[in-house]
């Protein structure tokens, strides 16, 4: 059965990459570096190409990240597979963009660039909360769960 754990770094996959330890690296664009940084750890470890698989995680940034990861799957040699949850009507009303999803596949579309866009009269509609994931361990330092 193939295993997954999501990194946070290009660098955090490195040892179980040299070693042959995984069948996936699955990582966000944002996460990995963006693009280039991502891409460049596809050309440092070449032997990775054919021993384990790219796993673009779900985009934290929703719509402009979905955009940029697509555009990395349909260039790595060996993409694996892409999360992807849809947007709310919100999302999509503040960032339209071409690609689209069909038949249990995603597709880039056809419009410059990564394909997203941002409506700023939209946008200026949902002011920036700060917000924060909620501590995951207890008062002696052990992991739990949210």
């Amino acid at each position: 059965m193939p295993s997954a754990k999501i990194f946070n770094t290009i660098w955090d996959c490195k040892d179980l990459i040299e070693n042959q330890l995984i069948d996936y690296i699955r990582a966000t664009v944002v996460h990995a570096g963006g693009i280039t940084h991502l891409a460049a750890h596809r050309r440092t470890w070449p032997l990775s190409i054919r021993y384990e698989r790219a796993a673009t995680a779900r985009p934290i940034f929703r719509a402009v990240t979905m955009g940029a990861a697509l555009h990395f799957d349909t260039w790595v040699p060996n993409f694996g597979i892409q999360e992807y949850m849809r947007h709310s009507p919100d999302t999509d009303a503040v960032f339209p963009h071409a690609y689209f999803f069909k038949n249990g596949m995603l597709y880039p579309g056809d419009a410059a660039g990564h394909g997203v866009d941002i409506d700023e009269e939209i946008a200026a509609r949902f002011p920036y909360k700060p917000a924060y994931l909620p501590v995951a361990r207890l008062a002696d330092g052990t992991m739990w769960n949210w």
